[in-house]
């Protein structure tokens, strides 16, 4: 098999687990409260990258302002973003955690308009922030009305806040840099991330004895951490190198799907056609705001090369 199809065997195994991690979270956090949860997999997860550079690849500690700069995407991308969907999705189902994630490119366009005044809105962004409301809208209705526990509303603010700081870390990210290796860096923010995640979980929660938490759990935890955290990272790089950029990015769009299929037949979640149909709205309107972005960019480039 050549590289082009081992990067779309790759891009399979990314779209198929990292929607079903959603799934997996909903299920530990029936025994396991979220933020203790997320705490836990960000603490394995973080010590494996960490470890394996500084100790494999002899790299040095970070220097105090690479910490700072670690310091403010840790907040940022794992606390606030991985922590708390987590925690929305206790109260909301899995699908409907996965759909909101997927919303944050939409939030990125609005905040760089609005607050960087960055003029990067064309017709389609505008069709595509239109297709990406009115599909959520018609998710949301379904499930509104599907005898949701007491708790939806407050699990679906977690989930918005979740998109919308993973986004403001997407423009943090792209406006200041650190000259640190990124998945170095990226275990880093998840140790960074696991010690906040810790304290509040501690302070606002009920945590569990984790001798006490059962092995199906603990097997839940693995799957997050190996396969999700580490095994579909790698397979996503590697999908990077040998796809094109517009295919390999195509996991956003399919994720979210698998997370809604697969939490139907193992969570038994509320699917119906509208949810579908709403889904594919919205995927697509998320589609076009990419699409117009990136084509606004090329002739951004395109001018100042004349």
């Amino acid at each position: 098999m050549n590289g082009k199809g081992k990067g779309y065997i790759a891009l399979s195994i990314t779209s198929i687990v990292w929607g079903t991690t959603w799934v997996a979270s909903k299920i530990g956090v029936k025994e396991v409260p979220a933020l203790q949860m997320a705490s836990i997999r960000q603490f394995l997860a973080g010590t494996f990258l960490v470890a394996f550079f500084l100790i494999y690849k002899k790299m040095p500690l970070p220097t105090a302002k690479q910490f700072r700069w670690l310091l403010v995407m840790a907040f940022l991308m794992f606390v606030f973003a991985n922590g708390f969907s987590m925690w929305g999705i206790q109260y909301i189902p899995a699908g409907l955690g996965a759909l909101i994630g997927a919303l944050y490119p939409l939030s990125v366009v609005v905040i760089e308009r609005v607050f960087l005044k960055k003029k990067n809105m064309t017709a389609i962004t505008f069709i595509g922030l239109f297709l990406g409301i009115a599909g959520i809208a018609i998710v949301f209705y379904e499930h509104a009305f599907a005898h949701q526990g007491p708790n939806f509303f407050l699990g679906l603010c977690l989930s918005i806040f979740a998109m919308l700081a993973w986004s403001l870390g997407t423009v943090f990210l792209s406006r200041n840099k650190a000259n640190l290796n990124p998945y170095y860096g990226t275990g880093w923010q998840m140790l960074i991330g696991s010690v906040i995640l810790f304290i509040m979980a501690y302070t606002t929660q009920k945590p569990v004895n984790i001798f006490s938490i059962s092995i199906n759990t603990w097997g839940i935890i693995a799957y997050l951490v190996a396969v999700g955290s580490v095994g579909a990272f790698i397979a996503f790089i590697y999908s990077m190198k040998k796809l094109p950029a517009a295919i390999a990015s195509l996991y956003a769009y399919i994720n979210p799907l698998v997370a809604m299929l697969a939490a139907s037949f193992l969570l038994n979640e509320h699917l119906t056609m509208n949810i579908l149909w709403g889904s594919i709205v919205t995927l697509s309107g998320v589609y076009l705001v990419n699409y117009s972005i990136k084509k606004t960019n090329e002739k951004i480039i395109a001018e100042a090369e004349l």
